[in-house]
């Protein structure tokens, strides 16, 4: 049986006062007007993923107005013949706790129990945006590969605030960088090494895929320095830098500072000089082969959440989309306006009707 969830149930969470669902792993098509709460729902499930979901957004930011109560998001998790049952709860605007099977778990948990990807259409922009949207972006790619991603993300972060707050105070004792310095070469060189092998999976994943959705050819870029790869590299690269590093108030160099690009590769153009339709299908074409990827490496597909993605396609290429999900196996949370859609998908699907009604919404079963 493909990885899925069976039950999904919502309190008080963004636009949906209440919402308990019953499903299999056939993709789920999920269709209404703009503003009903079809993104809500999928952001719910995007929690299932370690970090802020699919907005990024805080414990606060997605509680129900006005009662303001808190909110809680569940889901029953299958896997083959084993089952998890996942809780995620926020009380009054706190801090989201997350629990696995009834006993607390750190978020960095999930990402051994489940994988998720996303699009969504404020990742259009991403090859014309800031670096930081990109690296997120490899992040997110690198995280459904190397579950401890996360972990050596944390870490690096953690330890590069504690050296930048030296830098600011204009601490000059080496003795004091010596040490941070150390552990963010060593989670570092970590995170580096998993972003290249995440790129190579893409990579292969791509090469020979019967798609319709064209291949980007992805690098690593080091920033305004070069970046080493060795542990022992980094850290003789940031005492040398202390001085420089000391004057902007910040570390200037390290895999915080790398960028990701794309080129379309039938046509050798840039990413960011591509057309908007082009970079749309670039995206979509790297989300299927990271899904693909990971169904080739565990045997079992991710959970995909494309919000609003076949607005963007002609009636091929969202054919030829809802074909390489159903063949992939992934139960993939789709949204659209209309039913209209996802004709396409028939039987194969199964479908949500949102609306909205006295000020919430209302998800509803559906039958084309």
């Amino acid at each position: 049986m493909v990885q899925h969830l069976s039950r999904l149930t919502l309190s008080h969470f963004r636009s949906h006062t209440r919402v308990a669902l019953d499903l299999d792993a056939r993709p789920v098509a999920i269709f209404g007007p703009n503003g009903a709460g079809k993104t809500n729902l999928i952001e719910a499930v995007s929690l299932f993923s370690p970090g802020r979901g699919l907005r990024r957004a805080s414990a606060q930011d997605m509680v129900r107005r006005p009662e303001s109560l808190g909110w809680k998001v569940t889901g029953l998790l299958r896997d083959g013949d084993s089952a998890h049952d996942l809780a995620f709860l926020s009380d009054h605007g706190a801090a989201r706790q997350v629990s696995v099977d009834g006993k607390p778990a750190p978020q960095v948990h999930l990402a051994r129990l489940v994988r998720v990807l996303w699009l969504i259409p404020a990742m259009d922009r991403l090859w014309i945006e800031a670096p930081e949207g990109r690296r997120r972006f490899l992040d997110r790619m690198t995280l459904s590969f190397f579950p401890d991603h996360a972990d050596h993300s944390l870490t690096y972060e953690k330890v590069m605030r504690e050296r930048n707050r030296l830098l600011r105070d204009e601490v000059r004792d080496g003795h004091w960088y010596a040490a941070l310095e150390n552990q963010m070469a060593q989670s570092g060189a970590l995170l580096t090494a998993n972003r290249r092998a995440a790129l190579d999976r893409l990579a292969q994943a791509q090469d020979g895929a019967e798609t319709q959705f064209p291949a980007a050819t992805l690098s690593l870029l080091d920033g305004e320095a070069p970046l080493p790869e060795a542990a022992a590299d980094l850290r003789a690269a940031l005492a040398d830098h202390r001085g420089r590093d000391m004057m902007a108030g910040r570390t200037l160099l390290g895999p915080h500072r790398a960028d990701l690009a794309g080129v379309f590769a039938a046509k050798g153009v840039a990413a960011q000089d591509c057309s908007t339709g082009e970079q749309k299908a670039l995206l979509i074409s790297l989300i299927l082969a990271n899904a693909r990827a990971l169904a080739a490496e565990t045997g079992t597909p991710p959970l995909l959440l494309l919000d609003e993605v076949a607005a963007h396609l002609d009636a091929s290429r969202r054919a030829a989309l809802y074909d390489e999900i159903c063949a992939l196996g992934a139960q993939a949370w789709m949204t659209g306006t209309g039913p209209e859609l996802f004709m396409d998908l028939g039987a194969r699907a199964q479908y949500l009707e949102v609306t909205e009604r006295e000020g919430q919404s209302v998800v509803e079963n559906r039958r084309l």
